[in-house]
């Protein structure tokens, strides 16, 4: 009962929160300023583009691969027996990575440290579900959520620091004192907890078909392989098979043919001279999860080859090429809330269409980066648009999601939607260099330039789709869903949608 769970103002609803937090940060810190790293690494470990690749889509691989199963493993076997277990493993990982002394060994550390973090990402928040008592759930997220976008602002700036002053590695060796401590804390203060309405089973067999399929798309598209593509898509086909014919999917297919209303169920907000008919909510999370499949892709796009344009091309040091940045997440902390309660009561509509376009006008503007580049007048401007683009977007498109399932059925779609947009950004690093001409050595600026721009006009392009797609199949609803009664509220990142608790706890 909730009443028998601890309040957050006591001592052990600080310690939990303050574990939740630095166990997310751990991963959150490592996402942002390994982008950074990129060009260091490169000419440390002498390696190509496609390395560079491999760098980011190890970790997004796995990552993308078995974040759900690690979600039920914790239901099953534990929340924080299994989110020590992923701290744990992240911070050996970690070692690995800073221990590398060429590219495949990085590579295979960071492929590690993706299934740490499958274990990780959906505990931090299913444990202040399950730990906290209920009335104090949604100020106890609130506050995960706003240090997390704290941490992601401070990332960049640390990233940068930390690369110019110890190298490369310390950004991974600076994870291991932080996952020292969040064990110490999460195994002294926080309670174990299990879902008994898990299934008895976990579907393990889908889990290993859809790593197998993102494994071949990703060779495939990285080394210019068709045939290993057409498997990957194949592969992609018998996971559905299986999701559908499974009685313990990953990704239960009834999300995407529900037909519940948003808002049932819910405390609703009336929309003033809106008409038609309520949407069913299995065309709304189809709608919300193929936007999110263009939009994160073309942000996979941006923030894999932005800070190396920065670098390469303009020259910027590491620190301020991730000082550059840190705009984006400002304005996302500033402003994603109030487009967040703007489309709760208006819909998510006009700001899923309007957000991209957005963001895809910042995109214009950053192509004016090269090597005479001013930051006021070249990289801000686009910056800032962009980050407006996003704080339109990302908070209206999570709770489009949440708005579109029962509140029993949030953390599974959240989950989903969160695999959706690590999938989005592992295929769009793996294609976009290939398709902007952007291979082999790093050491040719004005190659990589050519290539950059290409590669944004794509990204202006995937984020128009985007657009588009929330135009024709989000039709404006007579009742918008507020999200009072789903276990959180999202915190809005670009890496991708926060998890919300697996499962509700009563």
């Amino acid at each position: 009962m909730s009443s028998e769970l601890p309040r957050l103002g006591s001592a052990t609803g600080r310690w939990i929160l303050l574990a939740t937090i630095l166990g997310s940060s751990v991963a959150s810190l490592d996402a942002t300023v390994v982008n950074i790293a990129l060009p260091r690494i490169g000419e440390s470990l002498d390696t190509d583009v496609a390395g560079l690749q491999w760098t980011l889509n190890g970790y997004t691989l796995t990552l993308a691969s078995f974040i759900l199963l690690g979600g039920s493993l914790g239901d099953h076997l534990g929340r924080r027996k299994v989110f020590v277990w992923g701290v744990i493993g992240f911070a050996l990982a970690s070692v690995l990575c800073g221990a590398a002394v060429n590219i495949e060994m990085l590579v295979l550390a960071r492929i590690l440290q993706g299934v740490a973090g499958a274990m990780l990402t959906p505990g931090s928040l299913a444990l202040i579900s399950s730990s906290i008592d209920q009335r104090d759930q949604g100020a106890a997220i609130g506050l995960w959520s706003g240090f997390g976008g704290v941490a992601g602002a401070l990332g960049p700036f640390l990233g940068g620091w930390l690369i110019e002053l110890a190298g490369w590695q310390s950004i991974f060796f600076i994870n291991v004192p932080l996952a020292v401590v969040v064990v110490l804390v999460t195994l002294r203060h926080v309670p174990e907890s299990h879902d008994p309405n898990a299934s008895a089973r976990l579907d393990i067999p889908g889990a290993i078909v859809v790593a197998s399929a993102l494994g071949a798309l990703t060779f495939g598209l990285i080394d210019a392989m068709p045939l290993l593509v057409v498997v990957g898509l194949l592969l992609l086909t018998v996971f559905v098979v299986i999701e559908m014919r499974s009685d313990h999917p990953l990704v239960p297919p009834s999300l995407f043919a529900g037909t519940f209303s948003p808002g049932a169920g819910r405390s609703v907000v009336t929309q003033a001279g809106s008409s038609g008919p309520v949407a069913s909510g299995g065309r709304v999370f189809t709608a919300a999860n193929l936007v999110t499949l263009a939009v994160y892709a073309a942000l996979g796009g941006v923030f894999f080859l932005l800070v190396m344009q920065l670098q390469l091309v303009a020259k910027y040091t590491p620190l301020m090429s991730g000082v550059a940045t840190v705009p984006v997440t400002l304005i996302m902390l500033v402003l994603s809330a109030p487009a967040g309660r703007w489309a709760q009561v208006h819909g998510a509509r006009i700001p899923m269409t309007l957000g991209p376009l957005l963001a895809a006008l910042g995109l214009v503007l950053l192509l004016r980066i090269g090597p005479d580049t001013t930051y006021l007048t070249d990289v801000l401007p686009g910056v800032l648009v962009f980050g407006l683009g996003l704080s339109v977007l990302v908070a209206p498109l999570t709770g489009a999601v949440l708005g579109a399932v029962p509140a029993s059925e949030a953390g599974i779609a959240s989950g989903v939607n969160n695999a959706v947009a690590r999938t989005a950004q592992l295929l769009a690093v793996a294609a976009l260099p290939g398709l902007a001409g952007i291979s082999g050595s790093l050491s040719d600026p004005v190659e990589f330039d050519r290539g950059f721009g290409v590669a944004m006009w794509i990204c202006v392009g995937l984020l128009v789709a985007g657009a588009l797609i929330a135009a024709v199949l989000l039709r404006a609803p007579r009742r918008a869903a507020t999200l009072d009664n789903v276990d959180c509220m999202p915190q809005c990142a670009v890496a991708g949608p926060a998890l919300a608790p697996l499962h509700k706890t009563e």
